[in-house]
């Protein structure tokens, strides 16, 4: 409880810059898995982006996925992505098709789901459709980074821009990586919520970057960038907690509430990105931005030299303690010194004894 007490406070003092070595290491490998997966594992991008038709109909039959597959495969669509609803329905996706194929796959589907072809929902996006899509995401994005970079380089500097952006990078390169790792379906949906949890995340890395700016101007000129960063993060450390829980738990309510018990499989789509995304995001702004924007200032001549004088003055205990020479000889000092040995040669003369002198 006293920790958390704390904790709250703004308090602690736990030395971020100090494990970040370790905590980069492990952020640097993870982006760089996550952009192995991307290439060998392309990711599952959805109808809105490659194009195809989609079939949705009431599973009246309460027919299984396997069977579906099967009656499929024989047609010769075994590559068909099939989903049944938790409110009963089928929806099956498929590529771009012929009009003959399409009737011939409408019919299939129809008879397992114990339909008519009339019953059923044909949605057709042609793949000119997915590539505006995609052409329209990237844009977003690019503009997005640029204006970001150049407000925050305007209010801050340019390294904290930076900082912010490889925290960024950060983000999206793990976030892709597990949608690339677990096979979910991209859609225009995870484009929304990639773009709403770059905001957050941005948002989290400015409150930590304001804090360290009000902090140089309060501290005294002997305080290292390292502290001054240390410090600004122990303080806002309960905020930057208190806000992801508050962001999690509604976004957590729409992933396992809302898809589990409602089967709203675009609520899934659009809560499990955010949810991701939250999460790294909160990790990248208190591990990733802030320590690598102190170990890029430290760098700078003032912040080395103010380093060097806290090294200094770190040292300078252990420098005034007296060493065992110096110990043994104050203890000699104390003690009556040994006759000088006469030179090689001579003989010792003996001093004569001083002489009283006579009170009168």
């Amino acid at each position: 409880m006293n920790v958390l007490k704390r904790l709250y406070r703004g308090e602690t003092t736990f030395d971020f810059v100090d494990i970040s070595r370790k905590t980069l290491m492990v952020s640097g490998a993870l982006v760089v898995a996550s952009i192995l997966l991307m290439v060998i594992k392309p990711f599952n991008l959805s109808i809105d982006f490659t194009g195809g038709v989609i079939i949705t109909v009431e599973n009246r039959s309460d027919a299984s996925v396997e069977s579906i597959r099967s009656d499929l495969r024989d047609i010769g669509y075994g590559d068909a992505r099939v989903q049944i609803t938790g409110d009963g329905f089928i929806h099956i996706q498929t590529e771009t098709l012929e009009p003959g194929e399409q009737d011939d796959l409408a019919e299939t589907v129809a008879a397992e789901a114990g339909a008519t072809v009339n019953d059923l929902n044909i949605s057709a996006v042609g793949p000119t459709f997915g590539a505006e899509v995609t052409r329209k995401a990237i844009e977003a994005l690019a503009v997005f980074i640029i204006v970001v970079a150049l407000f925050i380089t305007w209010r801050f500097e340019w390294k904290m821009a930076m900082g912010a952006l490889a925290a960024l990078f950060h983000d999206l390169m793990i976030a892709g990586g597990i949608y690339a790792l677990i096979g979910l379906v991209v859609t225009p949906s995870t484009v929304i919520a990639v773009l709403t949890i770059l905001g957050y995340s941005l948002y989290d890395t400015v409150v930590v970057f304001d804090k360290v700016k009000e902090n140089i101007h309060e501290e005294d000129t002997r305080t290292t960038y390292r502290s001054i960063v240390n410090h600004s993060m122990n303080q806002v450390l309960m905020r930057s907690i208190n806000t992801s829980m508050t962001s999690l738990l509604p976004v957590g309510a729409l992933l396992f509430v809302g898809f589990l018990a409602l089967g709203a499989e675009t609520l899934k789509e659009f809560a499990l990105a955010l949810f991701i995304g939250i999460a790294v995001g909160t990790y990248s702004s208190i591990f990733v931005a802030a320590p690598l924007l102190a170990r890029w200032k430290t760098r700078e001549p003032e912040w080395e030299r103010r380093e060097t004088r806290a090294d200094k003055r770190s040292g300078k205990s252990t420098a005034d303690e007296p060493s065992d020479a110096t110990t043994d000889v104050a203890a000699d000092s104390n003690e009556t010194p040994a006759p000088a040995k006469a030179p090689a040669g001579q003989a010792a003369v003996a001093k004569p004894p001083k002489q009283r002198r006579k009170r009168r």
